[in-house]
C-alpha cells in the first residue's frame, strides 16, 4: 500500500520520492565575543531604565539611538538639533533620534488607540532603528537580547525565551499575546491589527506575512480587524502568508510561499494559493481519520 506522501502526489500528478531519514542539526554553542561584558553592561542599564515607572520611553530612546548614531552630540542633543550652524541633514537624522519627531503609520490609523499606541511607539522606534545601526544590523545575540528585552513592555503577553530576528514590524504592537519559545525570524510582518496569538514553540521564517486586517473589496477605507490564531507548535514557513481571521491550529504547518485564506487542520501541512492540506504529519495522534487531507475527503465525497 502506497504511503500517504505518494498518494497525495499521484492524485496532484507528481511524483514524491519517499522521504530521507532527516539529520538533527542542533545550533552551536559560541564563545564569548570579547565585547559581551560592555554589551551586557549596555543591556542592564536599559533594563533598569525600563522598570523605572518614572523613566520617559522617548527619551530612553533618543538617547540610546544618539550614542549609537551621534555620540558626539549625545549629551547635547537640544542644543546640536537646534544649532544653524549644523547641516540639515545633520540636524534632521539627530531629530529623528527621538520618537516624538517621527510618525509611524499605525498612527494614521482610525482605530489605533492612541493613548496604547505612544506607550509603546517609543520602543517600536527603538527596536526598528537599532536593527538598522552597525552595532545591530545582523548581529544575531546582541539584538536577540534587545528584543527580547524590549517585547514584554509592547506586547500584552510574553512568554519565556522570546527570539527575535532583524527587521520585525508589528502594525500596533501592543496586540501581540505571545507564548514560550517562540521563534520569529527575519523580514516577518505581524500585523496585529485586529490581535494576533502565538502560542508556545510557534516557529515564523523569513518573510512570512501574518495579517489580522482585511479591506472589503467595493471600498477599500472599510476595514475588518480579525484576530489571528497560531497554536502551539506551528511553523509558518518561508514566505507564507496567514490572512486575517485564520486559525492555525496546533502542530499545524504553512508551507513556502502558501497563502492560508482559511483555517489550518492540526497536524496538517498546507500548501499553495489557495493554501490546501496535502499531508498529515507523522507525529499526528490517533485516529488519523479525523484529520483527513483534504485530498481524502473531496475521494470519499466523489464515491459517495
Amino acid at each position: 500500500m502506497k504511503g500517504l506522501d505518494e498518494r497525495v502526489s499521484l492524485r496532484e500528478g507528481i511524483r514524491l520520492e519517499p522521504l530521507a531519514p532527516m539529520a538533527l542539526l542542533p545550533l552551536r554553542t559560541l564563545e564569548d565575543r570579547p565585547v559581551m561584558s560592555v554589551a551586557r553592561d549596555w543591556l542592564a542599564q536599559i533594563q533598569a531604565l525600563l522598570d523605572d515607572p518614572s523613566s520617559d520611553r522617548s527619551r530612553l530612546c533618543r538617547d540610546v539611538l544618539t550614542q549609537l548614531w551621534y555620540p558626539e552630540y549625545a549629551v547635547n542633543w537640544e542644543t546640536a538639533v537646534n544649532d544653524s550652524r549644523l547641516s540639515a541633514a545633520t540636524r534632521l537624522g539627530l531629530s529623528a533620534m527621538d520618537p516624538c519627531n517621527i510618525t509611524l503609520e499605525p498612527e494614521y490609523y482610525a482605530d489605533c488607540d492612541q493613548t496604547r499606541f505612544q506607550t509603546v511607539k517609543p520602543l517600536l522606534w527603538l527596536w526598528y532603528s537599532f536593527d538598522r545601526t552597525p552595532t545591530g544590523g545582523q548581529n544575531v545575540w546582541l539584538g536577540v537580547e534587545l528584543r527580547r528585552l524590549l517585547a514584554p513592555y509592547i506586547f500584552k503577553r510574553c512568554g519565556e525565551n522570546f527570539k527575535a530576528f532583524h527587521n520585525i514590524e508589528f502594525s500596533f504592537g501592543y496586540n501581540m499575546e505571545v507564548g514560550d519559545n517562540v521563534v520569529v525570524h527575519r523580514n516577518v510582518l505581524l500585523d496585529d491589527r485586529g490581535g494576533i496569538v502565538l502560542g508556545n514553540n510557534v516557529s515564523i521564517s523569513d518573510y512570512a506575512n501574518i495579517y489580522s486586517h482585511t479591506h472589503s473589496i467595493v471600498d477599500q477605507k472599510d476595514v475588518t480587524n480579525a484576530c489571528t490564531r497560531i497554536d502551539d507548535g506551528v511553523r509558518i514557513t518561508y514566505h507564507a502568508t496567514v490572512l486575517a481571521g485564520v486559525h492555525v491550529n496546533e502542530q499545524g504547518m504553512v508551507g513556502a510561499m502558501a497563502v492560508a485564506t482559511k483555517d489550518v487542520r492540526p497536524y496538517h501541512v498546507y500548501v499553495g494559493i489557495p493554501a490546501k492540506s496535502v499531508r498529515v504529519k507523522p507525529n499526528a495522534p490517533a485516529p488519523r481519520t479525523v484529520l483527513r487531507t483534504s485530498h481524502e475527503r473531496g475521494n470519499e465525497e466523489g464515491r459517495g
